[in-house]
Formats: structure tokens, sequence, C-alpha cells
């Protein structure tokens, strides 16, 4: 018992090298990226893959623990193919939101962190395109939808920093429907890199 308790505090005792910035610390990192978002309740969509972009700010709490906050630019939705007799049509759900991440980072070995929060997003625009295709010819259209102005999701996820460059992966849970008369949340995978200016 004695030998783990020791190797307890030992483990401890090391954190702080976790941590790649000073306690007390505030730094702001702009990112960009790749978001590949669904819908829960749309049968057999595929993904919308879009851009995510932003900024985050981050302030070392101590040698472990750090928390967050950032607005990011978020292309979310999904999109869904049918086929009727010779005609096949792809409908893309286009949801954009600025979304508002506040996170508790958790930084388990040097430069790695794991991440769980919650994030507000604010619909920018929402509207479906349709793609049609038939032996007599192409066309498409698009049109505005009603989607709820205000999102809230579960981000959790892992990041990896090195010579203040940030990969992080994060999954998006979403909480609340997209639609009012409807079952759909967002469900959303980010994968971003960003750059830590220390402040």
């Amino acid at each position: 018992m004695k030998k783990v308790l020791f190797a307890a505090l030992m483990m401890f005792s090391s954190v702080g090298a976790f941590a790649q910035h000073a306690v007390g610390s505030f730094n702001l990192q702009p990112k960009i990226g790749v978001s590949i978002a669904n819908l829960t309740d749309i049968k057999d969509s595929d993904p919308r893959v879009g851009l995510v972009a932003g900024v985050e700010g981050e302030y070392q709490v101590s040698d472990i623990f750090s928390i967050s906050a950032g607005a990011l630019y978020s292309m979310q939705g999904a999109k869904g193919t049918s086929d009727f007799i010779v005609a096949s049509t792809t409908a893309t759900t286009k949801l954009d939101y600025i979304n508002v991440p506040i996170m508790a980072n958790v930084y388990v070995v040097k430069g790695l962190a794991v991440k769980l929060g919650i994030q507000p997003g604010f619909k920018v625009s929402s509207s479906v395109k349709t793609d049609t295709s038939t032996p007599f010819g192409t066309g498409s259209g698009s049109s505005d939808i009603k989607a709820q102005s205000v999102d809230f999701s579960i981000p959790v996820g892992v990041s990896y920093e090195y010579s203040n460059f940030q990969l992080d992966a994060r999954y998006n849970w979403g909480l609340t429907k997209v639609f009012e008369n409807g079952k759909d949340k967002n469900s959303v995978f980010q994968i971003t890199l960003g750059y830590k200016f220390d402040l």
C-alpha cells in the first residue's frame, strides 16, 4: 500500500511539467480546420464537410488545468440522396453557426490535454440546397429553412501542443433540437490546427 501511495505522489509531483504555459498566463489561439457534421434523425444521411475557423483564449489556472473560451465559425448540417425512377436528388442541409466553446482542459502528459465543456451556438444561416440529375439534364436550387436560433452542445476532445502549435480533435454532442418540429440534433466532429500567442 505504501508503495502505491508513493508512486501516486511521485506521479502527481511530476505533473508540473505537463503544461506548456506558466501558471497565471493567458494566450490567444487563432485556429482553422475541418468540420464533419451530421444530423441525428436523418436516415441514411451523409456528413456535410465544411470549414471551422476562429479564435480561442486560454488561461492557465494550475500546472495541469486550464480554462478556455472562444468563438468559432462552424459549417454544419447533413446531406441526403434520394432516387425516383430515373431522377436522383441530393439535398444538403446547410446550418452555419458561431459556436462559443467554454472548455476545461486537463494536461495528462506533456503537451497532451483532454477537454470537456459546454458550447452555445448562434445560428448565422440555415438553408437547403438541392441538386437533381436526370437523363435529360441537371438542375439545382436553394431555399431558406427555419432552424432554432440557439443551439447547445457538449464538446469533448483531446489536443496536442508542440512549439505553440496545437492540433485539436473534438466531438460536439448536440443537446437541443435543431428544428422546432423535429428530433434532429447536431452531431459534429472537428479537427483544427492553431497557434498560441502568449500575452
